[in-house]
Formats: C-alpha cells, sequence, structure tokens
C-alpha cells in the first residue's frame, strides 16, 4: 500500500508545472541540458520535482540555500535517471552542500594495529547509505563549463548509483546477469589502461584510483565529453550509453 500512495505521489509530482524560473536556472548553470531533447527536458523536468520533493536538502559552513543550489544539483542528479526505470536514489536521504572545499575527517589503518587520524580538504564525497555532500562553488563550475570532463555533482551521484546494491564496487544495479558480463567486459580493460598507461586514456587518472572512482570518472566523460569518449574508447562508450539511455554524442 505505501509503495501505491508513493508512486502515485511521484507521478503527481512528476506531472506538475514546471517553474519558468526553475527553467531559467537550467539554461544558465546545467550546460547539458541544452544538449538534451524536448522530450528528455520534460522528463528531467518531472525527475527534478520528485527528488526535490524527496530530498532533504542542508547548508553547511555558512551557505544559505537557494533554490539556483537546489535545482542545479537535483538536474544531474536527474540526468542520471534518464530513461530508465526511476529509483530516485534509494539510500540518499539528505544533501549536504558547502560554500566552497570543505575540510573532512580521515581514519587510516596501519600494519600493527595503528590508527592515524587527520583531516582532507574534498569537493564532494557521497556516503553509501544517508547523505551526499558538495562543495558548491566547484558544482557550479562543473555544471557551467561543458568539455571538461569536470563535474563533481555527476561525479557523486554516480556513486550512488553505484552503492544501491550495497557494495562501492565500479558495477551499478543491472538488469541481468548477461549485462553484468557485458558491463565487465567493457570496463574492465579501461579501468586497466587508465591504471597502467594513463597518457593512452581520455579519462581523468584520478579514474584509476579503484573501480568506484573509475565509473564516476566515466560518467563524467560520458555526460560531459561524449564525442571524445565515443571515438577513443567506443566500447567503454556504448556500455554506459546502454546503461543511461541518453545520447550526447550528436547533439
Amino acid at each position: 500500500m505505501l509503495g501505491f500512495f508513493r508512486r502515485r505521489r511521484r507521478a503527481r509530482l512528476f506531472g506538475a508545472p514546471f517553474p519558468a524560473e526553475w527553467t531559467a536556472i537550467l539554461e544558465r548553470n546545467v550546460s547539458l541540458y541544452r544538449r538534451l531533447t524536448p522530450e528528455s527536458r520534460t522528463e528531467l523536468h518531472g525527475h527534478i520535482q520528485v527528488l526535490l520533493a524527496e530530498k532533504q536538502f542542508e547548508a553547511a559552513g555558512g551557505l544559505e540555500l537557494t533554490d539556483e543550489i537546489r535545482v542545479t544539483i537535483a538536474a544531474h542528479a536527474a540526468a542520471l535517471l534518464l530513461g530508465r526505470p526511476a529509483r530516485y536514489y534509494p539510500g540518499l536521504y539528505s544533501i549536504i552542500v558547502y560554500p566552497s572545499t570543505y575540510r573532512a575527517p580521515v581514519t587510516e589503518h596501519h600494519e600493527g594495529g595503528i590508527v592515524s587520524e587527520s583531516e582532507e580538504d574534498r569537493l564532494g564525497e557521497s556516503w553509501a547509505e544517508g547523505a551526499l555532500v558538495i562543495a558548491w562553488d566547484s558544482a557550479r563550475h562543473g555544471a557551467r563549463i561543458p568539455g571538461d570532463g569536470d563535474n563533481v555533482i555527476l561525479h557523486e551521484f554516480a556513486h550512488q548509483l553505484d552503492t544501491e546494491d550495497g557494495e562501492a564496487d565500479g558495477v551499478p544495479r543491472l538488469d541481468s546477469h548477461t549485462d553484468y558480463v557485458a558491463w565487465a567486459r567493457a570496463m574492465r580493460p579501461e579501468f586497466e589502461r587508465l591504471r597502467d598507461r594513463p597518457e593512452t586514456s581520455a579519462l581523468d587518472e584520478y579514474g584509476a584510483t579503484d573501480a568506484a572512482e573509475f565509473f564516476a570518472v566515466a560518467t563524467e566523460a560520458y555526460f560531459e565529453r561524449p564525442k571524445e569518449l565515443r571515438a577513443r574508447h567506443p566500447k567503454l562508450y556504448a556500455e554506459l550509453r546502454r546503461f543511461y539511455r541518453v545520447e550526447l554524442a550528436d547533439e
């Protein structure tokens, strides 16, 4: 019964009129919005309205939350759902936004049972359950500049997709065993190429950190530099195209 009411509520939100001032924010701040078809734009609007209704945005570090911040972030989260059955990031409840780079605690475990604690600068992070953190100045810059392959919002929401099955392993929730096999065949060689011969890859070297970061970096490239990704990594591009179901390379 709860699922029925949730679906009905989402359908109502999805079909509600989209405010003109929000469209202006998308046109100003979300470079990929300009490359979407009219049908995809309408779908994006619907997803944005559901996400804004269901996810809690929290300001940190003295930031004042505005519609510009909320709509810009929600738009990128929505872009990753286009054309697919939308689950709306079921493990995510709170989106925490800092005005700029923030300091986060880091705990490291060393040999001999030694544990060290420190802090490091971050632009964003995604937790497997509960929260996602974004530095707004970097998010806005990456959202407005097309083609640089650097978009912290896409990156962190890709991590959310990755961990829907409970594992941060660079493999999002797929439909079948065949899909998982195809995913591995497309991703593994490109991950190894980036790790072993980064100068030959179009992807950011940060993607060589591990499989989870590779998927997030590849997602950024798919939406930010689709033509280059398709030209230089056709099998990787094709697999991401099958998953994301929105074509930007031809726009």
